[in-house]
């Protein structure tokens, strides 16, 4: 099987000769995946600067990814269509053209735009919080427009043959969501829902990276056609938790957690957790991308402790 193959019979719990995998190149691993998207992106993560949207990023000097440090949206009156990127501009897709000629035998993962994330990038987190019970109809007006954004995106996309649509949305703190479980299924789910039916009617699968506890919304995530879980935590909510759960009806695209396992630099510790992750996600069907953190330094994850939890995911 090509890595394409491999990646698409893993989610589909077809069965596949292997692990896929989404390894560091310039450490010598092969890569199943090509990474692609739309430049400049109306979602970038900045190091530093300002975004299309006004958003103003800063960095304390360790990561690659910087924090909004000024909202632009300080009143919803702001939320004009002069402040909201044009998905269509030509230029913006100029970066995808002959994509599948490019990624040859890997697969396609294709990025979009988030729509929690980016509302408060906008707004700030507490705005945004507050929003959800004191200005819901304009929260509403901007999640549809990103929620349009994803669509328009999604079929520039397919018209390049991506096989997946990721975008990112961390919903979780350390011990719980962020917002109620009942405000995200009013508010956040019917959106999801309508991006996923749109990846799906194209063809591609869907992927989500969110970290932090999201137990509570992973049920909804699946019903309403969420194929993988991008997911760099694990420990807060347990690998056994997660596989009694959830094995065998979500795919999870992870590495070993890289807040708890990873920074501790105990190979030993990081191959056995390795040998959890693959015994307990995972089904002889699929159920299981490898992964690693593509920002080691920031993370605190040294070159060792990464090559021993490729290594190990690698094993038979």
């Amino acid at each position: 099987m090509t890595g394409r193959e491999i990646v698409r019979n893993t989610l589909k719990f077809k069965g596949a000769p292997r692990i896929p995998v989404s390894f560091p190149v310039h450490y010598g691993y092969n890569n199943d995946f090509y990474w692609t998207s739309m430049w400049p992106s109306p979602d970038a993560r900045m190091s530093s600067g300002v975004d299309e949207w006004g958003s103003v990023w800063g960095n304390l000097g360790t990561s690659n990814l910087g924090e909004v440090r000024e909202f632009p949206l300080k009143q919803w009156s702001d939320l004009t269509e002069k402040m909201i990127p044009d998905i269509d501009d030509p230029k913006r897709w100029e970066n995808i053209k002959n994509i599948r000629d490019k990624a040859g035998d890997t697969y396609i993962l294709a990025s979009g735009i988030s729509i929690y994330e980016r509302v408060h990038f906008l707004r700030g987190l507490e705005n945004t919080w507050a929003d959800i019970y004191e200005e819901p109809e304009n929260l509403c007006r901007l999640l549809d427009i990103l929620v349009e954004m994803n669509i328009k995106a999604i079929k520039h996309y397919a018209e390049e043959k991506a096989d997946g649509y990721i975008f990112c949305d961390d919903w979780g703190l350390q011990n719980s969501l962020m917002i109620s479980p009942e405000k995200w299924r009013e508010l956040w789910k019917p959106r999801y829902k309508k991006i996923y039916e749109t990846v799906h009617e194209y063809g591609m699968d869907t992927f989500l990276h969110s970290c932090g506890y999201i137990t509570e919304i992973l049920d909804d995530l699946i019903e309403i056609g969420l194929d993988a879980i991008d997911m760099d935590q694990q420990t807060n909510m347990g690998l056994k938790y997660l596989g009694e759960h959830f094995s065998g009806r979500l795919t999870f695209y992870a590495g070993a957690d890289i807040q708890k396992i990873m920074p501790t630099d105990d190979t030993e510790l990081i191959r056995s957790y390795v040998r959890d992750m693959k015994r307990l996600l995972k089904t002889d069907k699929g159920g299981l991308i490898a992964k690693w953190y593509s920002d080691p330094v920031g993370a605190g994850h040294s070159e060792r402790a990464i090559r021993a939890m490729c290594d190990e995911f690698l094993k038979p």
